[in-house]
């Protein structure tokens, strides 16, 4: 999903263990906590969202299981609707020019909350 999702539009996702790309554009983590065995130096980050990544109790519940990934999107878009610091983080990534980058750790592609909020962006955009 992270090599289609780089296809369209200027919202993208991507592991933050892929190698950096020029276009990458502004890289911006969006997991709430910094990814195991990432050098802060190396990770080449423009800036590191941690508030809006899912509640932690959204993020224990859904526990990167396929069967809930659904549900999970409905209340992670829940949360980025309603939650008013999700809301001003939203937009602040809906003001940055070019292509903008999300970057998280997760190990499964497609069942992940930065596909979420790519998709919440870029209907949002």
């Amino acid at each position: 999903m992270a090599n289609e999702s780089k296809q369209n539009g200027r919202f993208q996702v991507k592991r933050i263990y892929e190698q950096y790309d020029d276009s990458d554009g502004t890289r911006i983590l969006v997991d709430r906590l910094w990814p195991r065995g990432v050098a802060k130096s190396a990770a080449r980050l423009d800036g590191w969202l941690k508030e809006i990544a899912p509640s932690p109790e959204l993020r224990q519940w859904f526990g990167h299981r396929p069967e809930r990934f659904a549900e999970f999107a409905r209340k992670y878009e829940w949360e980025l609707s309603t939650d008013e610091t999700k809301r001003a983080l939203v937009g602040e990534l809906l003001s940055l020019s070019g292509t903008v980058t999300l970057l998280y750790a997760a190990k499964d592609e497609r069942h992940n909350h930065a596909v979420v909020l790519c998709e919440f962006l870029r209907r949002m955009g």
